[in-house]
């Protein structure tokens, strides 16, 4: 059986070596696993501790993506062999996830992802904490989770609410696609350099001259890719996101979710990328809008430690209570892409029933994530 993952190590300038993992399951669009997340964790520790690895590269097989989003499919059996009941898959699975983007967004020396193709859900959670974000004319992002029952996690109740008033919000309620140039002015990518350029950006990493001060390090990383994307900047696609900002930040301005959802599905702004924002909320979770809203308001002022905190109780929440075994069956399982939501509207959602999925179902000394930041 061919490895989920792939490490290598290059030779660099100095004595160095440059770290290489390759998530490697093309046909999944390599999609995050449980065995993905139980490769790559340890080798990322082994690796921040090796005083001779200078950098570490991440990319995912192919051509087509990244990181499509989490194997969600192995999660549904035990959703519903169990309902109503906290299943170890779904909470190990989360767990586990969220603590590998945890160290990636706290790993000591430079972290170049190459973000090339699809990046969703667990991809971006992958992309998001690495030092050094790398888009390409072929990039495609998204947090869909609204269209099965889940929600943007991954630690996206920190970035979403580090976007442009309103953007956040927006792109968690609607799972809207971004190209390069909105992962760019939205903050989910730090450069665009073309598809083309990959091996030479390789290559200017194992010609750096590396030292001992990781801060250092990290500028080095920086000025090679910065030079290549000034080159490379003529071929950034339009972007979508910067060009409808106040038209956005109009649709969300409402005092409660029910006003904003409306706002948005009954908006009939003469634009594609917006007509299929909107689509995908109308048919998407009406319990999803709600965690959205209250999780980027709870969210606002938590570390990140504490957004992955509660993100693990929402998510297992989600399949205790919620409509994520639903949302999977029908796009994934059955495919027959008719879900049938708990509630017919999200003004038919109950207060109480919103509250209850921001209630852990562990006590604080033995939540799985009570030792992050610590």
């Amino acid at each position: 059986m061919e490895n989920v993952v792939l490490f290598d190590e290059v030779a660099a300038a100095g004595g160095k070596r440059i770290g290489i993992a390759t998530l490697n399951s093309e046909k999944s669009l390599n999609a995050l696993s449980l065995d993905m997340i139980g490769l790559l964790q340890p080798q990322l520790d082994l690796w921040a501790a090796d005083d001779d690895i200078a950098c570490v590269w991440l990319q995912g097989a192919g051509e087509k993506a990244f990181c499509a989003g989490g194997d969600i499919v192995a999660m549904y059996k035990a959703m519903v062999d169990k309902p109503g009941k906290l299943v170890d898959e779904v909470a190990d699975f989360f767990s586990q996830e969220y603590r590998l983007d945890y160290t990636i967004h706290r790993f000591p020396k430079p972290l170049v992802l190459w973000g090339h193709g699809i990046v969703m859900g667990g991809g971006m959670g992958l992309m998001n904490g690495a030092s050094h974000r790398i888009v390409t004319e072929r990039s495609l992002l998204a947090m869909p989770e609204i269209t099965i029952g889940l929600y943007p996690d991954v630690g996206a109740t920190h970035f979403l609410n580090q976007m442009p008033a309103g953007c956040g919000l927006f792109l968690g309620l609607t799972g809207a696609h971004m190209n390069g140039a909105d992962a760019l002015f939205l903050n989910l990518a730090d450069y665009f350099v073309s598809s083309d350029s990959k091996n030479e950006v390789l290559d200017k990493l194992k010609a750096i001259e590396w030292g001992d001060t990781a801060a250092l390090n990290q500028q080095k990383v920086s000025d090679a890719i910065d030079n290549i994307a000034r080159r490379d900047s003529g071929l950034r696609p339009a972007g979508q996101v910067e060009a409808q900002r106040a038209h956005i930040e109009q649709l969300t301005a409402g005092n409660d979710i029910v006003d904003v959802v409306e706002a948005i599905v009954s908006d009939d702004t003469d634009d594609k990328w917006l007509a299929r924002a909107r689509a995908n909320l109308a048919a998407g979770c009406p319990m999803t809008a709600h965690i959205v809203w209250n999780q980027l308001q709870h969210g606002a002022d938590l570390s990140l430690a504490d957004c992955f905190r509660l993100e693990l109780t929402l998510s297992v929440k989600c399949a205790i209570r919620g409509d994520f075994a639903e949302g999977i069956r029908a796009l994934l399982i059955d495919k027959d892409k008719q879900p049938n939501w708990q509630h017919d509207s999200v003004a038919a959602v109950n207060a109480a029933d919103v509250d209850e999925f921001f209630t852990s179902p562990w006590p604080a000394d033995q939540h799985p994530l009570k030792d992050l930041g610590k």
